[in-house]
């Protein structure tokens, strides 16, 4: 099969950061998908309607000429996030879930939930108005091997979740491991997962081949070649409860080549190219446009794209760096030949 045309398709997990970097990644986005979950971990995060709502008209100037790409906003869980707040997130029509992040977790996770009880009546007030929870699904115990760290957050907490809110919408996000697809595999109650194209290309050896590539670090981390095949498994299967996300995380490369280096990867330039080289790869191509562009709009209760975008297997090189304003963003794949090719 050398060309796949499918419904456009949208991205359930994104990350756009603010500022000149926003202005720069949005069109690289705009140009496959139509919509997109977008993570609200700015500084300051994202904690309000109201803050949702002044995010949503930056992203929306940043939009290239024409462009219909449409921001699903997400409000960022604390321990105070109020029953009010998720009442007016669900009078919205543009707020569609709220995001939990362990403090600590990841980029801009500081603000986040140290005590998941705390929570519990912000929760509860989200299942009562329909508005779904996405995980980001690791404990941050010192004492948590780095890479067990998903497998620990599904048993001390995501079980307990499921059982205590079972009309809940609980997406976990970006699966890294077998544990997570056999928990969403088996959970009762909406749940689902998004799966990245970088969990889906690498295992933990990406991070360390010819030496330490920070271009490959993420969080939650890259982990062994069972959890990609796993993750693979999940991914081609058609199950309705994986889809796409990519957590595209867009850094300046001097912050990923530092001695302190972010978590990230920027897969929006190639996202779609990607994926299409790895359904491909696992022969699965006819899959591709359930886990891309129908099983999340049917999760989130939202309509699939009436539009459509082609895909063509013809080899292109992707720029070793990007320019973001003042910055450089080192893409996924930099450099390197990609084998598919959106061309409408």
């Amino acid at each position: 099969m050398n060309r796949i045309r499918i419904r456009r398709p949208d991205d359930w997990h994104l990350h756009l950061r603010d500022g000149a970097l926003l202005e720069a990644v949005v069109p690289a986005t705009a140009r496959s998908f139509g919509r997109a979950i977008v993570m609200p971990n700015l500084k300051p995060p994202v904690r309000t309607v109201a803050e949702a709502g002044a995010y949503r008209d930056r992203i929306l100037a940043a939009r290239p000429a024409g462009s219909r790409f449409e921001p699903l906003m997400t409000l960022y869980l604390t321990e105070t996030t109020s029953v009010d707040d998720i009442r007016e997130a669900a009078e919205s029509d543009f707020v569609h879930a709220v995001k939990y992040y362990p403090a600590g977790a990841t980029t801009n996770s500081d603000s986040g939930v140290r005590e998941l009880e705390r929570a519990y009546p912000a929760i509860e007030a989200m299942e009562k108005h329909g508005v779904p929870l996405l995980m980001h699904g690791e404990v941050t115990d010192g004492d948590i091997d780095v890479f067990d760290r998903e497998a620990v957050f599904i048993e001390r907490h995501l079980e307990k979740l499921r059982s205590t809110f079972p009309a809940m919408k609980m997406v976990l996000e970006h699966a890294t491991t077998s544990d997570a697809i056999d928990y969403v595999n088996s959970a009762p109650g909406p749940t689902a997962a998004t799966i990245t194209v970088h969990h889906l290309m690498f295992n933990r050896n990406a991070l360390f081949e010819g030496g330490l590539r920070p271009h490959h670090y993420c969080l939650p981390l890259i982990k062994r070649e069972r959890h990609r095949q796993a993750l693979l498994a999940a991914a081609t299967s058609g199950n309705e409860r994986f889809f796409l996300g990519t957590d595209s995380a867009p850094h300046p490369k001097h912050a990923k080549e530092s001695d302190c280096g972010c978590a990230g990867v920027y897969s929006a330039p190639a996202a779609m190219e990607l994926y299409a080289e790895v359904f491909e790869a696992a022969g699965a191509l006819d899959k591709l446009e359930a886990f891309a562009s129908l099983n999340g709009p049917a999760f989130y209760g939202l309509p699939p794209s009436n539009e459509t975008i082609e895909l063509r297997k013809q080899p292109w090189q992707m720029d070793r760096e990007l320019t973001a304003g003042q910055e450089t963003i080192v893409p996924l794949r930099a450099g390197d030949e990609i084998g598919w090719r959106q061309v409408g």
